[in-house]
């Protein structure tokens, strides 16, 4: 799956103006890195800007990833074993995710139907299904070709 190319800080500010939120030089940036390195967690975010905007806080960077995913530029993702909620830019397409079990890494994977949802459930309970959420889990080549601690 392609990364989609970086957007310029004026596509950000377009963006952010279209969704009616305030452009901010931490918004901006946050779209910027999240589209580069997507499943980011905020503590990541903030760790990447922390040198371009020194004074950019933790809980900064938490209330902007709250506010992108809340309009719809961000995507946020809840894994197992990721250590909180990981950050992707939205695309509004249906795919799932693949997560290394032993270093983490997380990766796109396209959704076999190619429509939402894409998984049907037994029983909807007199639900509307509008979204399934799907994790494979595996081990990377690179984990599986480490040798075991003996």
């Amino acid at each position: 799956m392609p990364v989609p190319a970086t957007p310029s800080p004026e596509e950000c500010a377009a963006l952010l103006h279209s969704r009616g939120l305030r452009v901010t030089a931490g918004r901006v940036a946050t779209i910027i890195h999240v589209r580069a390195h997507p499943h980011s967690s905020a503590s990541e975010v903030h760790t990447a800007l922390a040198g371009d905007l020194p004074s950019l806080s933790v809980q900064s960077v938490h209330n902007i990833v709250q506010d992108l995913s809340e309009c719809g530029i961000l995507r946020r993702v809840e894994l197992p074993d990721s250590g909180g909620a990981r950050y992707e830019v939205e695309r509004l397409d249906n795919h799932h995710h693949v997560q290394c079990v032993v270093c983490h890494r997380i990766e796109d994977v396209e959704c076999a139907e190619g429509r939402a949802p894409c998984l049907t459930p037994s029983d909807t309970h007199g639900m509307r299904i509008i979204e399934a959420s799907l994790t494979f889990r595996g081990i990377c080549r690179d984990c599986d070709a480490e040798p075991s601690p003996a």
